[in-house]
């Protein structure tokens, strides 16, 4: 169980001061600064570049560079499955929702409704399920799509910077519909309409995605929405299974919702298990 001190430091810290600090230092291109930065980082979690595009640390100008590397393309095979794991990290819950509400710790749930900011949206996924999949600093930050989909419509939410270590999570009720965080929305010709949340935290520097770029910062009070596809509205991307859509700058959480249907989860997923990106996520049977 987490401390009763622990909790207490972030709900006192300067989260969204720490969170720009941060980021400036990661986006600092002064070589020697960068370098120190980016070695230190491989060391500490023992990176494997082999994977990645750019195998040297000397060839990324700042550290969200590094951060945020691309693979080799044979480096995350995809599964034969209707969804697959969109990232790189670990399972945090997964599961059917219960009349809209997801668990986020053991004796916590919360509302779908509260976490995409909008209980209309909500409505179709109060028998649905859901997976929230955790990103640690280690972990390739890249997020991709679990299945095919055309682009409908992002929000972005302002709120707290919560850390989304699992400790932190086991004790602010309602973590992740309290963080900022960015919702977007798809729709799959035979699967429906789902979502991918990408829930901001302390310390990371930005969200972004393929289609529009960087989404925050800067960080905003109000909350801002994106349609695509309708008459006066930007022309809707279409994605594929495994296709890049977004990233994150110094780790955070992303929680999918599978619109309702007999989802079968991978039967080998477990809570706190690792996962890769590709791997077999769920099949509708």
């Amino acid at each position: 169980m987490p401390t009763k001190p622990s909790i207490l430091l972030q709900h006192l810290a300067p989260k969204h001061l720490l969170t720009r600090f941060a980021g400036c230092m990661a986006d600092c291109r002064t070589p020697w600064l960068a370098q120190y930065l980016i070695r230190s980082f491989v060391r500490k979690y023992q990176v494997n570049l082999s994977e990645a595009v750019m195998q040297d640390p000397a060839g990324y100008g700042s550290f969200n560079e590094f951060f945020t590397r691309e693979l080799k393309a044979d480096a995350r095979p995809l599964a034969q499955a209707d969804w697959i794991c969109p990232v790189d990290g670990k399972v945090s819950q997964f599961g059917p929702m219960r009349e809209g509400r997801l668990i986020q710790a053991k004796g916590q749930e919360f509302t779908a409704a509260a976490l995409l900011g909008d209980a209309a949206q909500a409505a179709p996924f109060r028998d649905g399920h859901f997976a929230t999949l955790y990103l640690s600093p280690r972990d390739y930050h890249r997020i991709h799509m679990p299945c095919a989909g055309k682009l409908l419509g992002m929000r972005h939410i302002p709120g707290e910077l919560f850390s989304v270590n699992p400790v932190v999570v086991e004790g602010v009720p309602g973590l992740f519909a309290r963080n900022e965080r960015l919702v977007c929305w798809f729709e799959h010709p035979q699967y429906g309409v789902f979502v991918l949340v990408l829930v901001g935290a302390a310390i990371v520097g930005s969200i972004a995605t393929t289609w529009h770029g960087l989404v925050t910062p800067p960080r905003r009070r109000e909350a801002r929405q994106w349609l695509y596809g309708g008459a006066g509205q930007p022309e809707a991307s279409e994605f594929l299974q495994g296709q890049e859509m977004g990233r994150f700058q110094l780790g955070s959480t992303v929680v999918a919702l599978l619109p309702p249907g007999d989802w079968r989860f991978n039967p080998a997923w477990q809570e706190g298990r690792a996962i890769r990106l590709g791997e077999a996520m769920a099949d509708l049977h």
